[in-house]
């Protein structure tokens, strides 16, 4: 990592230029057909490779359905894009473990997806009891291949704010006893329990962390009245957990690494009666954690936690090449367009104190559109 002035404590003259060894996006939406189209250059031009979430309509639950995937993300990349799609294997009650180790040999697929049914958008055909997929999760232990867990219960009878610690203490904990050289990727972690979990089995476990859930609390849903485009799930929590995600972010533990979660919906599905848990922050993810990590001093520790740890865990090469930021106040896009509606972007119409070098790596710039 390159940098005018590695900063130090609040109060030190900040860089200007931070250049890091190019990042990787361990947890991805990228849909499909249009909304893939218009989304994918802004995870396509900042990050080498991703790891691509399966919760289509219908499920990505074969090796061929995968491939499929892959070869149409592939076709929509701009032209000249350096960029690799991992795929993963959506885990139903039906899973069968021989094809989860046919698409794992063949290097179809980097991991397996644990939705617990119900629990996130598009989750409906996911596990209704982890004994179902008992036999699947022992040959992925014998073979290596990673489990990703949204870890959340899905019981109605737990509160939505303590849905991740109950799934730690009554499901997680089991299955890591079960399971006991299972590698696992606790996904878009909000706990100080879900920290403290990946640490005590930091051996063979690691947690993505989300650019929104570093700077929001369960408070910035309901600031200045109902802020839909703040939802998304697990939902963000109390502000002692948010400031438990930052010290774990920053701390440089080998454990811990960028996984944005940029979750794209039409501004229809956000703004209803029944609003759509996502948001997509995948414009602005770089930006917001560059921001984050100035703020708690540890600028250095950057690219540790978004080029680095992750590979190591995924046991892949580091990306050759670079990115550069910039502090240069910029105000971002507020929407995506996309044919007669639009997508809200994370933090759209905020002053940011960071840009990316447009000129370096290409990154999209569109005319954002108020509403």
């Amino acid at each position: 990592m390159n940098t005018e002035k590695i900063f130090g404590p609040p109060g030190d003259s900040p860089v200007t230029t931070l250049t890091i060894r190019r990042p990787d996006d361990w947890h991805v939406h990228l849909r499909d057909g249009d909304m893939m189209r218009a989304v994918l250059p802004f995870t396509s031009s900042q990050f080498g490779r991703a790891i691509v979430m399966p919760n289509l309509t219908p499920p990505i639950t074969t090796v061929a359905a995968a491939q499929a995937y892959r070869d149409r993300i592939v076709a929509a990349l701009p032209r000249g894009a350096a960029f690799t799609p991992l795929m993963t294997c959506y885990l139903t009650d039906e899973t069968s473990a021989d094809e989860v180790e046919a698409g794992f040999r063949d290097r179809v697929w980097v991991a397996c997806k644990l939705y617990p049914a119900g629990a996130t958008t598009n989750s409906s055909h996911g596990v209704t009891n982890l004994a179902r997929i008992g036999s699947v999760l022992e040959r992925m232990e014998r073979i290596g291949m990673p489990v990703l867990i949204h870890c959340e219960a899905t019981e109605p009878t737990v509160d939505i704010f303590d849905r991740e610690s109950f799934f730690i203490e009554n499901s997680l904990r089991t299955l890591l006893g079960r399971h006991q050289e299972l590698r696992i990727v606790l996904e878009h972690v909000t706990t100080v329990e879900g920290v403290a979990v990946v640490r005590e089995n930091s051996a063979r476990m690691a947690a993505t962390i989300t650019p929104h859930h570093l700077v929001l609390n369960r408070t910035s849903l309901f600031q200045g009245g109902l802020r839909p485009h703040y939802y998304c799930l697990p939902v963000a929590k109390r502000e002692h957990h948010r400031l438990a995600l930052r010290r774990a972010a920053v701390s440089g533990d080998p454990c811990f690494f960028l996984g944005t979660d940029s979750a794209p919906h039409l501004r229809e599905a956000k703004q209803a009666e029944c609003c759509s848990a996502g948001i997509f922050c995948g414009p602005t993810a770089l930006q917001t954690y560059a921001q984050v990590f100035e703020e708690e001093g540890a600028l250095g520790r950057l690219e540790s936690f978004a080029s680095c740890n992750g590979p190591a865990f995924y046991r892949l090469p580091l990306n050759t090449g670079t990115i550069t930021l910039r502090r240069r106040t910029n105000l971002g896009d507020r929407s995506l367009q996309i044919g007669s509606s639009d997508i809200a972007m994370f933090r759209g119409g905020e002053r940011l104190a960071w840009s990316i070098d447009e000129e370096g790596d290409r990154v999209p710039q569109l005319e954002g559109r108020a509403r």
